[in-house]
């Protein structure tokens, strides 16, 4: 593949403005600088940007900060969705969300077109861990309700019960405006499991943030939403790992 579609396809940019990177010296194979824009790269080798190594596979990988109100889809008639933030020259890649994040929940997401990848993330079997910053309404946890939430419950909020896998609930420090925060980590992704929690032990969840996927992480704050960038390779290598996968 020729050095700036790879990059472009990378989401680093148009074609033109990749050019002018690697025409200025900002791009290297296999430890050397290459200013060609023409020049056939190949799936061996090792590809920077910017000191950024750059994954050189047919399979993309990128991350997506998404932010409160929009639809984890990759189409929506009436809604902002997370295509609206993915560059017009990735559009024919055949890229998709792994999993969901609820419209009114922000943070990671991983994009992407390696189906099996993807399918394996959300996978129980391989517990895949995913952490999150929700704010909520209500009193503050005890220790109790920590032990609980750390050896796993039946829940019936929906009429018949339903087991929760244990997870790790700590306290974290209060928003700007007062309220209670605290961080939960799952490894199963039941849907609304995080707001399902909290109102077992009525706590209402006001605000949820997605701060961390398989070692992957993003801001607590909400500086970085609408970030759309490509995964580096040691991120990659997280994502195979937590699911399995060998990475070479």
């Amino acid at each position: 593949m020729r050095l700036d579609r790879l990059l472009a396809n990378s989401g680093l940019g148009t074609r033109s403005q990749v050019r002018d990177k690697i025409s200025h010296g900002g791009v290297s194979i296999n430890g050397a600088v290459v200013t060609d824009s023409s020049f056939h790269v190949t799936e061996n080798d090792s590809v920077t940007y910017d000191g950024q190594e750059i994954n050189c596979r047919t399979k993309l990988y990128f991350l997506l900060d998404k932010p409160d109100g929009v639809i984890t889809a990759m189409e929506d008639k009436r809604l902002p969705c997370v295509a609206d933030f993915i560059p017009s020259e990735l559009k024919t890649k055949k890229l998709s969300p792994v999993g969901r994040l609820d419209y009114h929940t922000s943070g990671l997401l991983i994009i992407t077109n390696d189906g099996e990848l993807s399918h394996r993330l959300q996978s129980p079997r391989y517990e895949v861990p995913k952490r999150y910053l929700a704010t909520f309404r209500g009193t503050e946890w005890t220790e109790d309700e920590i032990a609980s939430v750390a050896s796993g419950f039946t829940i019936r909020d929906k009429g018949y019960s339903e087991q929760i896998a244990p997870a790790e609930l700590t306290a974290a420090s209060p928003s700007v405006d007062g309220s209670n925060r605290a961080y939960l980590t799952l490894h199963e992704g039941k849907t609304h499991e995080v707001r399902r929690i909290f109102a077992h032990f009525n706590k209402e969840v006001t605000a949820l943030r997605r701060i961390g996927l398989a070692g992957i992480t993003v801001s607590e704050d909400l500086d970085s939403c609408g970030e759309f960038r490509p995964l580096d390779a040691s991120e990659i290598k997280l994502l195979m790992e937590a699911a399995g996968m060998s990475d070479t």
